[in-house]
């Protein structure tokens, strides 16, 4: 039997709940990577990123002005490496070539917006392909070092714009979040909602359970995604973004929500207020204005610290931080859905 279907979502106010007021902070050095750290870049942006023992790993988009590099076309995937977080050196080679898809290496096009999750003593890496015929789906792959990546699968029918892994079993299946969207008459996907679906092996999927939809907050009104969660001691932590849409165009933000560590179909905090907005000059202006996206983050417990490398206006990539637990405190303090 379905359970959480999800039906209109009410909308939090200070008249109605409380709405917290966290706030990630901005290094203050920002940009810290920017199109003039790769030769021939025209925006290094949208990171996955993890630990490595004290690495420090993000694996970063690139858009090239040529509109190729090294045979393949569109953005590449390469790895950037950093042992204090703030300088990283970025390896010229692209880590994730399209050509290793046997036999469908035509399908993986536009390296973008990777998650990375580390499982069962390998780092997976799940990236969209946007496919300009066969739409947007997720594929699989994995590492042990960050030098060799192994494709496995594609895992998702379009359009799915990239599935997020939990970085455990849960009830003996792994889990996964869902982007799932529809395609609006005008060619713009809008209805981004976050979906559930669990595995017994990482490649076959099933059910599919309605997690959260836009609507919650104004900042989230048009589409919202995830990335892969984060286990505290009080739930899963799940960094979103939101877009809202004006006459100015799209506006992207970033939010966090807490699931239940056993049931992750219970959201059991959401934070309504958004946790970091574009308001920068780097963040407005760029490839795309107006975005600050994430596609992870790193958590440290000894230090209390959650680290996100974020993309700034599909251009460069950025650090902001704060306090874990009080991250987690302030989604329990906006409460629950109410769906």
């Amino acid at each position: 039997m379905i359970r959480n279907l999800p039906k209109t979502v009410k909308i939090m106010t200070k008249e109605n709940g409380n709405i917290s007021d966290y706030q990630l902070t901005r290094y203050e050095g920002n940009p810290i990577i920017t199109p003039e750290d790769f030769p021939g870049a025209m925006a290094v942006f949208n990171p996955g990123q993890t630990m490595m023992g004290d690495e420090t790993i993000l694996l970063v988009s690139i858009i090239h002005r040529s509109g190729k590099y090294r045979g393949i076309e569109g953005a590449t995937s390469h790895v950037a490496r950093s042992h204090d977080g703030i300088n990283f050196q970025i390896d010229p080679e692209p880590f994730i070539n399209p050509t290793d898809l046997e036999p469908y290496r035509w399908l993986d096009v536009h390296l973008i917006d990777t998650r990375i999750t580390y499982l069962d003593g390998w780092y997976y890496i799940i990236h969209p392909s946007a496919h300009p015929i066969w739409g947007t789906f997720g594929i699989i792959g994995r590492t042990k070092d960050f030098k060799n990546h192994e494709y496995m699968d594609v895992i998702s029918l379009p359009d799915n714009r990239v599935p997020c892994l939990f970085p455990e079993k849960i009830n003996g299946f792994y889990y996964r979040l869902d982007r799932p969207y529809r395609v609006a008459p005008n060619e713009h996907h809008t209805d981004g909602n976050i979906w559930l679906a669990c595995s017994p092996d990482l490649i076959h999927w099933g059910h599919f359970r309605p997690l959260l939809r836009p609507g919650f907050a104004p900042w989230a009104q048009t589409k919202i995604g995830p990335t892969p969660p984060i286990r505290t001691e009080k739930g899963w932590l799940v960094i979103i973004h939101g877009v809202a849409q004006s006459c100015a165009g799209y506006r992207y933000c970033l939010g966090a929500m807490l699931l239940d560590l056993e049931n992750p179909e219970r959201i059991i905090g959401l934070v309504r207020g958004s946790i970091l907005s574009p308001d920068t000059e780097y963040e407005r202006t760029g490839v795309v204005p107006n975005v600050v996206f994430a596609c992870g983050a790193i958590a440290d417990n000894d230090k209390d610290q959650i680290r996100v490398y974020y993309g700034a206006a599909d251009t460069c990539i950025c650090l902001a931080t704060g306090s874990l637990s009080k991250l987690v405190e302030a989604c329990l303090a906006d409460g629950p859905v109410v769906q």
